[in-house]
């Protein structure tokens, strides 16, 4: 599967291909193939034709529709081969404000959806006051926000959403249950994890977690997984529980 980023700055993501083994997957480049694109190598005038001054006044400036449209067509459709019907092969992804807030849910079902239909991933990263409504509306078919805050660019925002969607991808992780176990998962935070020594200042592990009876430990660590979660995302609470009525 390729995954296509326009971007202004390619050069940020050799950080992604460097970091753990979403890292390891991209560098080997057998299942996932990372394909940044520098959006003003296809616009005219380079880096003075991105972005002008929003109509109707404001501050900052506003990324060129027909700019963007280029460097996707041009820089993703073109050099990738996806011909005429690309729309029925590519999935454009744009992180931004209005989108869905993300969450663990979404990626997988992002996961689930790329694996189904067999599409590629496009990524169009915002910079400045934003993107002309127009390309949004015409070319993007997914938008997607990380969170209420502001970035100086969608780059950040990109790698966040490549690194928890790969995760659910079949043998990225190895240990198949590890994308399960994981906080977030059921709308539950993960329970405490406890490591070697046994004794650190003078606190002890639990000792149903040293005991070896696997039915004592799954209880204990899905009563935590309720106990953390209450205490520290209650609001994660209610979730679980509508999901759990339907």
């Amino acid at each position: 599967m390729k995954i296509w980023i326009l971007t202004h700055f390619p050069i940020a993501y050799d950080s992604l291909k460097e970091m753990g083994v979403i890292g390891k997957v991209l560098r080997e480049g057998n299942e996932f193939e990372l394909r940044p694109v520098l959006i003003s190598q296809y616009c005219k005038k380079g880096f003075k034709g991105l972005d002008a001054s929003p109509y109707g006044g404001g501050d900052g400036m506003v990324l060129r529709a027909d700019a963007l449209k280029e460097a996707l067509l041009k820089g993703v459709v073109e050099v990738g081969e996806y011909g005429e019907n690309w729309r029925e092969k590519l999935h454009v992804v744009f992180p931004g404000p209005r989108g869905s807030q993300w969450s663990n849910l979404l990626a997988k079902e992002l996961a689930c959806k790329i694996i189904e239909r067999q599409k590629d991933l496009v990524f169009i990263c915002g910079r400045y006051e934003g993107v002309d409504e127009r390309f949004l509306r015409n070319y993007i078919d997914q938008e997607i926000s990380i969170g209420d805050y502001v970035l100086s660019g969608g780059d950040i925002a990109v790698m966040t959403i490549i690194d928890s969607t790969l995760r659910f991808f079949p043998g990225v992780l190895g240990n198949q249950s590890s994308s399960v176990d994981e906080s977030f998962e059921n709308n539950l935070l993960e329970h405490s994890q406890y490591t070697r020594p046994e004794v650190f200042e003078g606190e002890k592990v639990p000792e149903v977690l040293l005991s070896g009876n696997h039915q004592k430990i799954k209880a204990f660590r899905e009563k935590e997984k309720l106990e953390v979660t209450k205490s520290r995302r209650p609001d994660l609470i209610s979730k679980c529980y509508k999901e759990n009525l339907k």
